[in-house]
């Protein structure tokens, strides 16, 4: 299958839509991060949107295009957390039924929220995966609109909002780093970095314990990994997505791997030098960048917090230096 890329266009297009229900979130300069980094260090607050995490602006977009019988039958999503919290709100601004299928261990704190905007919280499955792949099957069994987490131009379209509003704030950014699970946001960041300035070096960043989506970017092929190690949900995929695959060679320039040693010191130091509270997916863009800081001198640094869904059990061992 041929995959369309999404455009600047699309991205405007998807801010329209999704003004009305939400506000650019902030980006901050910390010095005390700065001087950590050794360089000029740009965080996009994305925590601090209505569900805690970028993908909001995806489910929202994408539910603004569907049709009122497509809104009548529902909707059908799979998810760690984030995604879903994503579609069930924005299934509640639109009035629409959702049903969320996420992994029987998930975040406690993310399957609440979703059930608390009265979407329906099946929990299944070991992992991602296992959960994705009974959702797709009610979905078709039932007649319901399914929303894949990652192989949906409007979900990237969406996304993609986060990194234009970053760019029109400081175009002067030289390196991106974004968190990817399934890897909407960072073809999001691809798109609006190769309009706006394609000198800006994109760069994906996965779990060390959860590593198929760099594994198939690097080898070139799709890989299929058996097991998740990584207390970061929002990077815990198993297996690379088509959309994703198909894309990453034109609108990102790397991905890497940060373990989870490395989050858990991004967690501390995003709180202490900036005051935000990350996820551990949220933080793989600053444990990017800390394991970049010789290459970063003289560079403006973007990073993207994705995400600040960290239940407070999380938080406590990751200050305590336990394991999470």
């Amino acid at each position: 299958m041929t995959w369309p890329t999404p455009t600047l266009a699309d991205v405007f297009r998807a801010r329209k839509a999704i003004a009305p229900y939400l506000p650019p979130t902030p980006a901050i300069e910390p010095p005390a991060l700065a001087r950590t980094l050794g360089t000029r260090a740009v965080l996009k607050c994305e925590n601090l949107n209505p569900t805690g995490a970028f993908k909001v602006r995806g489910g929202v977009y994408l539910l603004s295009t569907l049709d009122a019988a497509e809104r009548a039958r529902g909707v059908v999503a799979a998810s760690t957390g984030n995604h879903g919290q994503s579609v069930a709100y924005a299934a509640r601004l639109f009035g629409t039924r959702a049903s969320v299928f996420m992994p029987e261990a998930a975040n406690p704190l993310k399957a609440e929220a979703i059930a608390a905007m009265r979407a329906e919280v099946v929990r299944t499955g070991r992992d991602f995966d296992a959960a994705r792949l009974e959702a797709e099957e009610y979905a078709e069994q039932n007649g319901r609109r399914y929303i894949h987490s990652s192989n949906e131009p409007h979900l990237v379209a969406g996304v993609a909002t986060a990194t234009l509003e970053l760019l029109e704030a400081f175009p002067e950014i030289d390196v991106l780093f974004v968190p990817v699970g399934g890897g909407s946001g960072v073809l999001g960041a691809g798109v609006v970095a190769r309009a706006v300035n394609p000198a800006i070096r994109v760069i994906g960043v996965q779990a060390e314990g959860a590593p198929a989506v760099y594994r198939s970017w690097r080898e070139g092929r799709r890989i299929v990994t058996e097991d998740i190690r990584t207390f970061a949900e929002g990077l815990a995929t198993r297996e690379p997505f088509a959309m994703p695959l198909a894309l990453f060679p034109h609108l990102v320039d790397e991905i890497m791997l940060v373990d989870d040693e490395a989050i858990a010191e991004a967690i501390r130091l995003v709180l202490e030098t900036s005051r935000q509270i990350a996820e551990g997916a949220g933080a793989a863009s600053v444990a990017a960048a800390m394991s970049r800081r010789n290459e970063l001198v003289g560079k403006t640094v973007g990073m993207i917090l994705s995400g600040g869904n960290i239940t407070g059990e999380q938080l406590r061992r990751v200050l305590a230096h336990e394991r999470p």
